[in-house]
């Protein structure tokens, strides 16, 4: 399940801009160590933890389990602010 948040304020005047910024974690690992052999289970990482620094190719290999990011489950925590003030 997403968790959305929505933030809404309220000042005199008008119509004011709308921002809104995503927030992207990987949270545990979902690959398959038995897929070779007909069977199904997953190591128990957590969360993921880049192995290198932002640009490098360990940043996309957990430290914890050894997989890539992408088999790691990821979520995205979205919060928009809209304001609006009615007219006087």
């Amino acid at each position: 399940m997403k968790k959305r948040q929505v933030v809404v304020k309220q000042r005199k005047g008008s119509y004011t801009t709308t921002s809104s910024s995503s927030n992207v974690r990987y949270v545990e690992c979902q690959k398959n160590h038995a897929a070779n052999i007909g069977g199904y289970a997953v190591d128990g990482c957590r969360e993921f933890m880049a192995s290198g620094g932002e640009g490098t190719d360990d940043a996309l290999t957990c430290a914890a389990c050894g997989c890539h990011r992408s088999f790691h489950r990821r979520e995205v925590e979205t919060e928009v602010v809209c304001e609006y003030s009615p007219p006087n």
